[in-house]
């Protein structure tokens, strides 16, 4: 307890609008990576595709059979501009990919994931698996990331509407961004965090700012099969690492 105390307190120093905690609802901020005034914690937040769906955890059931074919319609950017759609990203028939949704490029959150899958590339690579990381913001946010965590350009997207979240129903919203007990995860992963944000910038973060309500997820296909899915259920609540690595060890590699 004295510990995660101890790394509240310090993360706390380090982003003072970042990570501060108070008994008053309406001055918790959890992650918060830009000033209060940039957003009204009391605002009506838009209704999205995810608040309809039922609370998933890493399981494909909550999710139609074809939506491998409905992501693949879906047009992105990579990291240098160019609009791509999911189906140009992987084979559609037989190739094996883990499809990573971040947060928005300037959540500290989404930095320190980042990192993670970073450091594990090589891993995915030795089985055959392409590592698909995307986030929320314009290619030149996403480009902030790339250059400064360092992340490889050629694996990260941007998705500044947020289309890809829609269609594969992600939480959204400020009772999943700032006040969801899965988000006190992190604060167990405060040295993960330390590493990954040190030359972070706030500059990432998307101009549009109603994308820093959105929550990620990650995802695992074999062609436009859905073989593992994981719904942020708050900020930081990021899917275990070693359960991705289980399934793509079991899925066979054309």
């Amino acid at each position: 307890m004295a510990s995660l105390q101890q790394s509240s307190l310090t993360l706390t120093t380090k982003f003072p609008s970042f990570c501060s905690f108070s008994s008053t609802p309406n001055t918790f901020k959890f992650l918060h990576p830009f000033p209060s005034s940039a957003i009204s914690l009391t605002a009506t937040t838009p209704k999205r595709i995810s608040s309809f769906l039922p609370k998933a955890a890493a399981s494909t059931a909550a999710f139609p059979q074809d939506i491998g074919d409905v992501l693949a319609d879906v047009t992105i950017f990579t990291a240098t501009g160019q609009s791509v759609k999911f189906e140009d990203l992987w084979d559609q028939n037989e190739g094996v990919a883990v499809v990573a949704l971040l947060r928005h490029f300037g959540c500290p959150c989404c930095w320190e994931l980042a990192k993670a899958l970073k450091e594990t590339k090589e891993r995915f690579d030795s089985a055959g698996v392409k590592l698909i990381a995307v986030g929320i913001g314009a290619p030149n946010k996403a480009r902030i990331l790339a250059e400064r965590l360092p992340f490889p350009l050629d694996c990260l997207y941007a998705d500044p509407d947020r289309k890809a979240y829609d269609v594969l129903g992600l939480y959204y919203g400020i009772g999943r961004t700032f006040f969801n007990p899965a988000s006190a995860k992190v604060l167990s992963r405060f040295n993960e965090l330390r590493e990954a944000t040190k030359n972070y910038t706030i500059e990432a973060t998307p101009d549009d700012r109603s994308g820093v309500l959105q929550q990620g997820g990650m995802f695992l296909f074999k062609g436009k099969q859905l073989l593992y899915a994981w719904k942020d259920e708050g900020t930081g609540d990021h899917a275990p690492m070693e359960d991705i690595f289980d399934v793509c060890c079991k899925v066979p590699v054309a």
